[in-house]
């Protein structure tokens, strides 16, 4: 049975995907690049550093792709962050890992300040021993960085964690840093998404994740 569970945020315990890509969209046009709400959302799950490399070249991310950076940040705090919900049965299943025997951690890829707001509107903070976020680390995921430095807070290696994430950029993290992955669909990619990306279980979101416990990695 492993000693840990190592939760994603965006997409997996929390319903804004959508949000986070609507914001990236319009930051995106804000600073004059044609890219669609489709193909930011393809890349949610990355952190900043990873997702502007792909719509924005070498000379247009040194002229502004701090300040686009930002604005999205901004933007995204003032307009959709009070549309953020958790999905069905979060803190549900949270505490019957922790009843399992299992430390909590969260390895998102969300900025620290932002981390907080969503362990609370999750209503997990008093839940969770560990977090890391983008400021912890060089290199958001798909790099490994943010798992490495949450086992290092945890004090465990890699194959006795369990990460549960909704996209192949958190399985594909995880598996750099030799931890196994749940996938769940509830953050918008397909079942054969997540498992070429390295995911050994998928289910539809925390609900069913908690409903079939037992059967899981967590629980076997």
């Amino acid at each position: 049975m492993p000693h840990a569970a190592i939760f994603d945020l965006d997409g997996t315990l929390l319903d804004f995907v959508d949000l986070h890509a609507i914001a990236w969209h319009e930051a995106m046009i804000k600073f004059g690049h044609d890219v669609s709400f489709e193909q930011t959302r393809s890349q949610i799950g990355k952190g900043g550093d990873k997702l502007i490399p792909v719509f924005l070249s070498e000379a247009a991310q040194r002229n502004h792709g701090e300040e686009l950076d930002a604005w999205q940040s901004e933007r995204f705090k003032a307009k959709y962050l009070p549309l953020i919900r958790p999905f069905s049965a979060v803190p549900d299943l949270l505490k019957r890992a922790r009843d399992a025997g299992l430390s909590i951690a969260i390895a998102s890829s969300a900025k620290k300040d932002e981390l907080e707001k969503y362990l609370d509107i999750a209503g997990i903070a008093k839940l969770v021993g560990a977090t890391t976020s983008s400021d912890d680390v060089e290199e958001s995921k798909p790099e490994p960085d943010i798992f490495a430095v949450v086992l290092k807070k945890l004090a465990i290696d890699g194959n006795n964690a369990v990460a549960i994430g909704d996209s192949p950029y958190d399985a594909v993290a995880a598996g750099l840093a030799n931890v196994r992955t749940i996938g769940v669909l509830c953050g918008g990619f397909t079942e054969d998404c997540l498992r070429q990306a390295g995911c050994v279980e998928v289910y539809p979101g925390p609900a069913t994740l908690f409903a079939s416990f037992e059967e899981t990695l967590l629980g076997k």
